[in-house]
């Protein structure tokens, strides 16, 4: 029975052009390289991209959706702002849903799951001992974040969470320059990591909150 294929990460299909500009804009606009409240210009994007309008266009149309980026009569589209009050109501969604992917990984990952996820495990334990950059270290993190969503096979619960995700991202490139502790928040997805791939359902929902919690204290505490 063929169902809905997610919009998987690690999908290597070739992608449409749209996708292609949907996912340069969004990091662009998650990892905060377009900073909040920067009018967004489709030409500029197309030029900057090498796609052509329409691309572009349909891209636009979707960071709408996922609240990224904000279109207003008569002024134009924007980089929407991220507003600290957001954290709040961006930790309770992903308090409750974390911990669900997190438990459905452990018990449906595939084989070719737990091979990503054990690469992005010796990548994590690598990464303290290089030294790697803040913008390294986001970008690693939200690989794993993304790898987990899609072990769970659940191309819905898949989507809401890597928008949520990205979501909690922006926040915190807001605030990086006051967490020195960046290098240690993300290690700390590797005893989670090791629950998943060791089909441990019920320890990788509890690391997951934690994980979570420790996120939004972790901001609190910076502001």
């Amino acid at each position: 029975m063929n169902g809905p294929k997610p919009r998987s990460e690690q999908q290597s299909a070739e992608l449409s052009f749209a996708e292609q500009a949907y996912r340069a804009i969004r990091d662009r606009l998650i990892m905060l390289d377009i900073r909040p409240g920067a009018p967004i210009n489709e030409d500029q994007l197309s030029q900057s991209l090498g796609f052509g309008r329409t691309p572009v266009r349909e891209a636009l149309k979707r960071l709408q959706y996922e609240r990224l980026i904000a279109t207003f009569p008569r002024r134009g589209t924007f980089a929407t702002e991220v507003n600290i009050t957001d954290l709040a109501h961006i930790s309770e969604v992903r308090r409750q849903l974390e911990p669900m992917a997190a438990a459905q990984a452990a018990r449906r990952a595939t084989a070719a799951d737990r091979a990503r996820l054990t690469d992005l495990l010796r990548e994590l334990e690598s990464a303290g001992e290089q030294g790697r950059s803040p913008d390294d270290l986001m970008r690693l993190d939200l690989a794993v974040h993304r790898a987990i969503y899609a072990a769970t096979h659940n191309p819905y619960l898949e989507d809401t969470l890597v928008a949520y995700d990205n979501l909690a991202t922006r926040v915190w490139c807001l605030f990086v320059d006051r967490l020195p502790g960046m290098a240690g928040h993300i290690g700390e997805h590797g005893p989670l990591l090791r629950t998943i791939t060791a089909a441990d359902p019920d320890k990788a929902a509890e690391l997951a909150r934690s994980h979570v919690e420790g996120f939004e204290q972790a901001i609190r505490e910076a502001i």
